[in-house]
């Protein structure tokens, strides 16, 4: 196993480099075979302009860009023909969902983001559950179902699909609440619609439970969205980390092949060398 993955991170760099870094008006996008829908968080891209974002995401062959907050940058992505394709529902990290003190908070939210998310073209909105702050995961569980029963109806009028995102609370998120793959998939389905679903970060969920393929594959009518990150240390997705993402993207390819999984996978990671770490993961993926 470490000979064959060797020689795919080797195959995978020999391809990055033949690709430049910047395109021009002439360039076109990598060939990629498609099967992943590929898509970035803003932040790995390093500080440069809505312009220089797209521009940059297109020449890498991504369908779009993740976690878009700024809505003065959606109408540039439409320009260069690229998707946001995830943009802020309700809730935070530290204080989300599970806080029923400001459900009324959290429903306005809703009522604001997804309608202009719809308006936009955008189809996925994120929440997050909160920190524990003394809140049990059964109360907690009330609460974010509370909501979400609600939002539902908000989201099923507009064709807009709620993904809470699942992170882990050992490193990064210490204390908080939708932290394993059960927790969230009991609210879905509590919640009983198809417009509530989970972002399953595999970075987050391989330091909380790790059996990423097997839980994919059992809970994919409960994930609306994916993150990847090699773990340790959520950098590239290199050797360095223990994370092998190719049979990860067979198996999400394989389910999009069988019509069960019609979502994006979002590279979210610190990358070492820029454009060209991610030009490495996307490579990668591209199964």
């Amino acid at each position: 196993m470490q000979t064959n993955r060797r020689s795919f991170m080797q195959a995978a760099a020999a391809a990055a480099a033949v690709l430049p870094l910047a395109a021009t008006a002439q360039e076109q996008p990598p060939k990629l075979k498609g099967r992943i829908r590929q898509s970035t968080t803003i932040w790995p891209l390093g500080k440069m302009s809505t312009e220089e974002l797209c521009k940059a995401a297109k020449e890498l062959g991504l369908h779009g860009l993740d976690l878009v907050g700024d809505r003065k940058m959606w109408p540039v992505l439409k320009e260069h023909g690229l998707v946001a394709t995830m943009v802020p529902g309700a809730g935070g990290i530290k204080d989300g969902l599970n806080n029923a003190a400001k459900r009324d908070n959290w429903l306005n939210e809703f009522r604001n983001n997804i309608p202009a998310a719809a308006e936009a073209g955008w189809k996925r909105v994120i929440c997050l559950s909160g920190d524990r702050e003394g809140i049990s995961d059964a109360d907690g569980m009330a609460a974010c179902v509370s909501v979400l029963k609600e939002a539902v109806k908000i989201a099923d009028d507009h064709d807009i699909t709620i993904c809470m995102e699942l992170l882990n609370s050992k490193v990064d998120h210490f204390n908080y609440m939708c932290d394993h793959t059960a927790w969230g998939v009991e609210m879905c389905k509590r919640v009983e619609s198809p417009r509530c679903k989970l972002l399953y970060d595999i970075y987050h969920m391989q330091i909380m439970e790790g059996d990423i393929i097997r839980t994919i594959r059992d809970n994919i009518d409960y994930i609306g969205h994916f993150h990847t990150a090699g773990n340790p240390g959520r950098k590239d997705l290199d050797e360095d980390q223990e994370l092998y993402y190719p049979p990860i993207m067979r198996a999400i390819a394989q389910l999009s092949d069988e019509g069960k999984y019609t979502g994006y996978v979002a590279h979210e990671f610190g990358p070492k060398k820029g454009l060209e770490s991610l030009r490495k993961a996307i490579l990668l993926c591209d199964v």
